[in-house]
């Protein structure tokens, strides 16, 4: 294992969505993540999981409903230094496994919990998901254009960057306090709340009068022509994010125009009509010629990739952000760490499948094991 939380141990309660990428974030930095799981059938051969999010730590199979299972976990959280669990509110409790139990096996331990709507309040045991959690949170209800419903970008804003984001750093912020003091603590990631953090800009923005209760109508969130995205010839796009007049100087160069021409580029009367000559004028080539224009200008305008095309781009080609590990194209450890680099040690594994070398690997001698296979706990 590389990278650097390279010693750092941890056992992981699998689940979907944000708590399998904030692990997958710690497992790339070098974390020894036990991923438990609910086992599946025996691993295809020669087929790569497709559940990338799972990558860099090892799989056992096992059966939390089985009190020897339970102990088992309990006898790991000794030698851990945090647990991650992606459950309802009161479900860890109900197994057995919850903060109490866990931190008096370990009183150092740092206890993870990932949830939609935090561990309390009226929505606390209410099914959800990031559409959901981002609705209340404020971050959905700007995305969209004028006049227009909001548009749920992907699950990105609660499931990722409000979630799994916000526990990687949680647990290494505990962690490294646990370093210090030797106690252990909980530490309650709600997507809702990461949502509502991710938008702390627009309400400065709000505070400050730069912002108004209207959707697509602010510099943002395609009010403006110069934060916007344009249609091509060939039915392609293009990114436009010239902002500073520098930048917006450049934009208009490549585009043909005289700024003496136009309206202010402030002049927030004025931007529906300007984003009408812009609209006109990128429909006259195609994203290629386009991207030709402005592949060496600083112009803040750049080609929209779709996400299969993205490895393919220089940039992407130069920086290594998409690596390929087992035939599979995938996005690359991040951050990157100048002197003990994150990397993916290892495909994603199938449910179960490294069970025997996984418990070995973290001192569960063979015999018992075996007495665990026995008896259906783990598989």
């Amino acid at each position: 294992m590389a990278g650097p939380l390279k010693g750092i141990k941890l056992i992981e309660l699998a689940g979907i969505g944000p708590s399998p990428y904030g692990c997958m974030l710690l497992a790339d930095a070098g974390a020894d993540i036990l991923r438990l799981e609910r086992p599946g059938g025996p691993a295809p051969e020669g087929v790569p999981n497709w559940d990338l999010m799972n990558r860099s730590r090892q799989s056992v199979g096992i059966d939390l409903k089985n009190p020897e299972a339970i102990a088992l976990v309990l006898e790991l959280l000794g030698d851990a230094d945090g647990l991650i669990e992606g459950f309802r509110p009161g479900v860890a409790e109900r197994l057995g496994l919850g903060p109490d139990a866990a931190l008096k096996a370990n009183p150092a331990l740092v206890y993870g919990r990932m949830t939609g709507w935090g561990q309390d309040g009226p929505l606390g045991d209410r099914a959800g998901h990031d559409i959901n959690y981002i609705s209340i949170a404020g971050a959905l209800w700007p995305i969209g254009r004028k006049g227009d419903v909001p548009v749920p970008p992907l699950n990105l804003v609660g499931d990722f960057g409000g979630g799994g984001m916000m526990l990687a750093f949680g647990m290494v912020a505990a962690l490294l306090e646990a370093k210090n003091s030797g106690k252990g603590q909980v530490v309650d990631v709600a997507m809702v709340d990461g949502a509502a953090s991710l938008m702390t800009m627009t309400h400065a923005f709000k505070v400050a009068g730069l912002w108004k209760e209207e959707r697509g109508v602010n510099m943002l969130d395609s009010g403006a022509h110069f934060y916007e995205v344009y249609e091509t010839k060939d039915g392609g796009f293009m990114a436009v994010g010239a902002i500073e007049r520098k930048f917006y100087d450049e934009l208009l160069y490549g585009l043909g125009l005289n700024l003496a021409d136009l309206p202010d580029q402030m002049d927030r009367e004025k931007w529906a009509e300007t984003k009408e000559t812009f609209k006109k004028i990128f429909k006259t080539k195609t994203r290629d010629e386009w991207t030709a224009i402005f592949e060496d200008r600083d112009a803040c305008t750049t080609p929209v990739m779709a996400p299969f095309e993205a490895p393919e781009h220089r940039h992407a080609t130069a920086r290594d952000i998409f690596v390929e590990v087992d035939g599979v194209t995938q996005p690359a450890p991040v951050p990157r760490f100048s002197v003990t680099p994150a990397e993916i040690s290892k495909p994603a594994s199938y449910p179960g499948q490294d069970t025997v070398d996984a418990l070995a690997r973290w001192g569960v001698d063979a015999g018992r094991i075996a007495a665990l296979q026995a008896s259906g706990a783990v598989q």
